[in-house]
């Protein structure tokens, strides 16, 4: 998909932004609040947010934007933006560096462009519908996802057990017994790797549309599958949250198989 010049440069310009609020707050005190759902809040999400909406109400201010910090303007747009300033806050305010900010772009509610940056390492990978996802970053690694056929070989990645609806765990056990082997943790972080062609797999729920919006262009590009638990593309306003990206989409029917 060939996109206009200034929607580009506004996904690296929004990264860039949240970057610099971010960074000067990582492993510093902060206020940490829960949220309904328990998830911390921290003044690191809400300022990197704020910084977002601001670029784009000044550089595309006809297109819409949804954020997990402050809800949704103009979301029956044709262009939309999907914002998660902080993805893995619970990662972010114990000091790990295995979170991300996701800026995605939806064209008609479908997924056109995603960038995952990392602001703390300086990792950055960008996706286009159509295109090849290209990869930066200090520590080397290429974007591209590797051959893995068989669940028996792959490595599987989930964010947390506790992320499951009632009686969907049970079914994510049957696909992690037959998995070569499970890491935990990473949130967005995870789904970089499987671009990176370090995960086969990542299996989770409850997903919202920033969390999956910006990635599914970035595995895409790299040679990945990203679908919900039947196989579906992930679109807004059907997508239910469960969710499956695999590195090579080869592994998509033993999967989904375990899933059904």
């Amino acid at each position: 998909m060939i996109l206009d010049p200034a929607f580009l440069a506004m996904a690296h310009a929004a990264a860039d932004a949240a970057g610099a609020v971010i960074r000067p707050l990582f492993r510093s005190a902060l206020l940490v609040e829960a949220k309904g759902d328990a998830s911390p809040v921290t003044e690191a999400d809400r300022a990197a947010e704020c910084a977002i909406r601001a670029l784009l109400a000044e550089r595309l201010p006809e297109h819409g934007v949804i954020g997990e910090e402050y809800g949704a303007e103009r979301e029956d747009s044709e262009w939309v933006w999907v914002l998660d300033p902080i993805d893995g806050t619970r990662a972010f305010v114990t000091g790990r560096p295995l979170f991300g900010t996701l800026v995605g772009l939806l064209h008609r509610g479908r997924p056109v462009l995603g960038l995952i940056d990392q602001p703390a390492t300086g990792e950055r990978w960008l996706g286009i519908a159509g295109q090849p996802t290209v990869f930066t970053g200090p520590f080397g690694g290429t974007a591209g996802c590797r051959p893995c056929a068989r669940l028996a070989d792959a490595e599987l990645s989930c964010t947390a057990p506790d992320m499951f609806a009632l009686g969907r765990h049970a079914k994510f056990e049957q696909v992690r017994a037959a998995a070569r082997r499970t890491t935990w943790g990473g949130d967005c972080y995870a789904y970089g790797l499987v671009a990176l062609g370090l995960i086969d797999v990542v299996v989770e729920d409850t997903l919202k549309p920033w969390d999956w919006a910006a990635l599914v262009p970035v595995i895409e590009g790299a040679g990945g599958r990203v679908t919900d638990w039947a196989g579906r593309d992930l679109v807004l306003g059907s997508a239910q949250g469960d969710v499956v990206a695999l590195g090579d989409p080869a592994l998509l029917p033993e999967v989904l198989a375990l899933l059904a």
